[in-house]
């Protein structure tokens, strides 16, 4: 094989530290130099004075966890740093150690058989820090709003089985009441009803007529709505803080916005996970694989086996299927409405949500690479084999010359003479 590398290091990342191993070639044969360094700030700095008095600038580790962050934020400044998915560097089982992992990542490394995964500017990762914990924040919102609604459940308040939002006005105002008083005063309880709600006054009192519910459950019960009060509270701050450190990206963001179904918050999660810089995917195929919204490819023997999606994309995917959810129920942009219902007739509505994704990561790269607002266009002009392209072109010039041949616009003589 080719070396690609002529002089590399690959390093095996630890918790408190970290192996490395250059290899030089000269020649047929490489000389590896093994060198063991702790994870602290002054021990990485002599790791990089060490690959720079060796004349290595091209290091290669794989993503464990997230110990290799320190090390990348202190070398990536000199050294061209590879982050690889451990399954692209990983021994085999039964020989390996330390050493052996670091130089094995090496030799990898150093013929070119080390694809990089894709790590975005330290602007960029902060941002992503910023929605993910945002994102984390939203999970635990949500499982507090359940637990809160099943206090009540458990203590025969079937009121979530009658309103549609057990935190809505009137609900509110009826769960303080059973909070704060010991006793059930129906009429008092059809005062605190708002609107249409009132029409079914009867319904709610025979959903909590009978309830029991102890000091102790109304104690936990407080102690959750708290809880939640405090999220929020916290999710706004966020908001806040997000809404500065996205100044310099104002401009791609109204250019996302413009996507049926993208609004601001998740214009602002796409650009943290992917960047605005497009050159670092070789086309929106790649981008969509990173992302994990391409199926696999898992054939042997003649037979295929599972095609799932990739388990990639933690953060994006989830983000671009609530999207395609919000672009599918669009009436003023049907464009991705319609794919939906024709791809959903076929294959289904979870594969058809997850195409409806890729179509709009895509726009998103085609965006970000011309500059150009939103425009609706066919998946294939743009991400379509060359084969299928030129099949069609065939068919439509024949399609047109029959068309023609049938108007009397030229005669089937003149055809086969051209």
């Amino acid at each position: 094989m080719k070396v690609v590398y002529p002089i590399c290091c690959g390093v095996d990342v630890h918790k408190t530290f970290l192996v490395a191993t250059i290899i030089i070639s000269q020649g047929i044969t490489p000389h590896y130099s093994k060198k063991r360094f702790s994870t602290f700030n002054n021990s990485i700095l002599q790791f990089k004075q060490w690959l720079i008095d060796n004349n290595c600038f091209d290091v290669c580790m794989e993503s464990t966890g997230k110990y290799w962050v320190p090390l990348f934020n202190l070398l990536e400044d000199t050294i061209h740093v590879t982050v690889a998915n451990p399954k692209w560097v990983q021994a085999v089982k039964g020989n390996k150690d330390d050493t052996k992992d670091s130089k094995w990542i090496g030799d990898l490394f150093r013929l070119g058989l080390v694809p990089g995964s894709y790590i975005p500017s330290k602007p960029i990762r902060i941002l992503r820090e910023y929605t993910r914990y945002r994102f984390k924040l939203v999970c635990c919102k949500s499982s507090e709003k359940n637990r809160f609604q099943n206090a009540f459940t458990v203590c025969n308040v079937a009121l979530d089985s009658v309103v549609s939002d057990m935190f809505g006005k009137s609900a509110s105002s009826i769960t303080d009441y059973l909070l704060s008083s010991d006793s059930f005063d129906p009429v008092h309880c059809s005062s605190l009803l708002h609107k249409s709600l009132k029409k079914k006054a009867d319904t709610v009192i025979e959903s909590i007529k009978g309830y029991q519910m102890t000091r102790e459950q109304k104690d936990r019960i407080i102690m959750v709505r708290s809880h939640l009060d405090f999220i929020q509270q916290s999710i706004a701050a966020l908001d806040e803080k997000l809404d500065k450190m996205v100044v310099p990206y104002e401009s791609a963001i109204k250019l996302l916005c413009t996507i049926p179904g993208v609004e601001r918050i998740s214009a602002i999660t796409i650009i943290s996970e992917i960047g605005t810089d497009m050159s670092q995917f070789a086309c929106s195929k790649r981008l969509c694989c990173w992302a994990g919204l391409t199926p696999g490819n898992n054939e042997s023997a003649g037979k295929k086996k599972s095609v799932r999606i990739t388990r990639a994309g933690v953060y994006l995917k989830p983000a671009l299927v609530q999207v395609a959810h919000a672009a599918v129920k669009s009436e003023k942009a049907p464009y991705y409405k319609i794919k939906y219902e024709r791809i959903s007739k076929r294959r289904g509505k979870k594969r058809a949500i997850i195409a409806i994704a890729r179509m709009i990561l895509t726009a998103v790269y085609n965006m970000f690479v011309t500059g150009e607002e939103w425009n609706p266009s066919d998946l294939y002009k743009i991400d379509m084999p060359q084969e299928i392209l030129e099949k069609q072109k065939e068919k439509a010039i024949k399609q047109a010359i029959k068309l023609l041949v049938s108007n009397g616009v030229i005669k089937t003589r003149d055809i086969s003479l051209a």
